[in-house]
């Protein structure tokens, strides 16, 4: 490969063709952290408009590592991995106190950050301070499998190292910045995993997977086993002043410390039984339920998991009743406070839609 001319039909390509994305409009390194971190995972489409809304809520560090808790979830809700914020909110709140609210600019600085690894550190340096680093994801590992024809299964954690040092070698050293947003742009555009856009590729040229005809067959990945299978039955329960309960999730693990409707992991044999509903719940409230109705059935995937849910709609007389601590009555209105994760706003429209046919 003429290393210099593949940097240059990247780089030439890259500032025709980039998308005008609110991050790349400035290089302020707290916008490119954080619209990093919300890319993980998460399709660009999904996140332009989280993150208009995050930096008018949070426009600076200091703003955002003041938010309270209960408020910077509720911005984040619908992306999922909500370890994601509360990682970010630990480290921004390091920079402002470690750092004079300065990110760091090297990557070993960043990467004494709490959930901050090789690729983000490797991306906010990059494009915010144009230091030449490596920022391999997903996208950047099948383009360089092919450009390269690199037959490593790029889903093997030691894998990663050697594209790391496959950019290191063909990096741009004037223009890193534009570089990695190049390469990021090539796969997410051009370089897809399936039908790659060949004949468009600017680097076309240099690429020995589509001199060798082995474009479709790489990268190698092997596919990931299939996730447990968990069962939840989850009830939307409403008193007579047409309120409705919530109740917080524990502190720790899955959808830790938001809010869901009364909710609990059954067996398979239970799920769709009525009668049951009471009962399954009875360790989580205080009162009887009536009108117990199945409102919806559908499931909802997590990286390693998914909850198979049987949601149910049920009244209840709250006065004179107490609740367990962790759960409120809140009104509709005030529902939309809370930071409700999205198999329980699927949930929430279940029932909305119920109510108004009835």
């Amino acid at each position: 490969m003429n290393i210099v001319q593949f940097q240059n039909d990247l780089l030439v390509w890259y500032e025709k063709s980039k998308r005008d994305l609110p991050w790349r409009r400035s290089k302020n390194p707290y916008y490119i952290w954080v619209s990093e971190i919300m890319l993980q995972q998460t399709r660009v489409d999904t996140v332009i408009p989280y993150f208009n809304r995050f930096i008018e809520q949070f426009p600076t560090l200091e703003a955002f590592a003041d938010a309270d808790e209960e408020l910077y979830l509720k911005s984040w809700e619908g992306l999922g991995y909500y370890s994601r914020v509360r990682n970010l909110h630990s480290a921004v709140q390091d920079v402002v106190e470690n750092y004079q609210c300065n990110v760091p600019n090297t990557v070993a600085e960043m990467r004494k950050l709490k959930g901050v690894g090789a690729y983000t550190a490797g991306a906010v340096t990059s494009i915010a301070y144009n230091v030449p680093a490596p920022a391999v994801d997903g996208n950047v590992m099948r383009v360089y499998a092919r450009l390269f024809e690199i037959d490593a299964d790029i889903a093997a954690p030691t894998s990663k190292n050697l594209f790391e040092v496959k950019v290191m070698e063909t990096i741009s050293t004037a223009d890193p910045s534009s570089f990695n947003q190049g390469l990021m742009e090539l796969g997410a555009l051009i370089c897809t995993p399936a039908k790659p856009r060949c004949l468009l590729c600017p680097v076309q040229t240099h690429c020995q997977a589509f001199q060798n005809g082995t474009e479709s067959k790489l990268p190698i990945k092997t596919k990931k086993k299939q996730g447990k299978q968990v069962y939840i039955i989850s009830v939307v329960i409403q008193n007579e002043f047409g309120e409705l309960l919530i109740q917080k999730r524990p502190a720790k693990g899955l959808l830790a410390g938001l809010w869901e409707f009364p909710s609990i992991e059954v067996e398979l044999e239970l799920m769709q039984s009525s009668e049951t509903v009471e009962t399954v719940v009875a360790d989580q409230i205080n009162f009887n339920l009536f009108n117990v109705d199945q409102i919806a059935k559908f499931k909802h995937v997590f990286t390693h998991i998914t909850w198979r849910i049987v949601g149910f709609t049920a009244c209840c007389h709250h006065q004179g009743q107490t609740i367990v601590p962790n759960q409120v009555w809140v009104s509709e209105k005030e529902l939309l406070q809370y930071a409700l994760p999205i198999p329980f706003q699927k949930l929430y429209q279940h029932f909305q839609t119920n109510k108004n046919q009835n």
